[in-house]
């Protein structure tokens, strides 16, 4: 799961022992997708109200209306990446002149407040990524990468790939947000590759972004409307990576089954029970076993 970014001083190293990792509150990371109007933002019911922050960014709340939550509603990239950073603290790592170093945490500090305001919350709810990304790409075409030094015109290679610098480096700031839960609601689209296979894909602009999420967050969960044997619909997580569904699905705990009930606050509960084996029983490091050898026509002329 997450870890914290390391505010020791330049040089400063120190081994982190077993049992003080182990004894490390990590909040969980994960992306949360379905197709449209399948249920993902209902989700927030299923969350504590009184510690939970919704993060709204669709402006499709009535799903949710009445809700007794707290929410902050973004509309432009500026605010989305100004709340990553006083959501997530400062990133050593960047310069003063960079985002999410400490001059912005300091700027949006002064800003939004002390950040002592989110300590109430466990979970922040981010709906949604898709959206994140519509907003992200509306900044990039405006930012001087995305025009041309030789003929001074609108240059969206430029554009497209200041959004996917912009979307990671996003993304990756709110994963180290060290003591939360951070879910990124997500819209899933189902496409047809070169030779009409059908997939599905985050909806999200750009190729990079989605390509390389699912290495950046924990879980990767799809809700999905599934059938029973008799052809009866229900609705499921699919959380695995192997699923005969071919959804987009990861769990990085290993405490998740490949079909699990929707809703969220008990498959948060479900992830941080105490495994029931060690770790190393539950690799499955085994080969199936091989299938016998069929004769084929000409070796039975052959042998006869």
């Amino acid at each position: 799961m997450s870890a914290p970014f390391d505010s020791r001083p330049p040089g400063g190293f120190r081994i982190i022992t077993a049992d003080e990792r182990m004894a490390e509150q990590r909040g969980i990371k994960g992306v949360l997708t379905g197709i449209s109007g399948i249920g993902k933002t209902s989700q927030l019911w299923t969350l504590d109200a009184g510690r939970t922050l919704f993060v709204n960014l669709e402006a499709g709340e009535l799903a949710v209306q009445g809700w007794p939550g707290d929410e902050v509603r973004v509309r432009s990239w500026e605010m989305a990446r100004d709340l990553a950073c006083w959501i997530g603290g400062p990133n050593p790592a960047m310069r003063d002149d960079q985002p999410y170093g400490a001059a912005h945490y300091a700027r949006v500090c002064e800003a939004f407040g002390s950040p002592a305001q989110l300590a109430k919350y466990r979970t922040v709810f981010v709906d949604s990524i898709t959206v994140a990304s519509r907003l992200c790409l509306q900044w990039c075409k405006g930012q001087p990468q995305a025009v041309s030094d030789r003929s001074g015109k609108p240059d969206l290679r430029g554009a497209y790939g200041l959004l996917g610098q912009e979307m990671i480096g996003w993304l990756t700031h709110l994963q180290h947000t060290p003591d939360k839960n951070v879910w990124l609601v997500g819209i899933l689209d189902k496409r047809l590759d070169d030779f009409n296979r059908p997939f599905f894909a985050l909806q999200i602009e750009g190729t990079k972004t989605g390509l390389e999420l699912p290495g950046v967050v924990d879980e990767l969960i799809t809700m999905a409307e599934l059938r029973t044997e008799d052809g009866r619909p229900y609705r499921a997580f699919v959380c695995t990576t192997l699923n005969p569904y071919g959804f987009p699905a990861k769990d990085r705990s290993g405490r998740l089954a490949t079909i699990e009930e929707p809703h969220l606050a008990r498959l948060m509960e479900k992830i941080r029970r105490p495994l029931a084996s060690p770790p190393a029983a539950q690799l499955q490091v085994g080969l199936p076993a091989a299938a016998p050898a069929t004769p084929t026509t000409s070796t039975t002329a052959q042998e006869g």
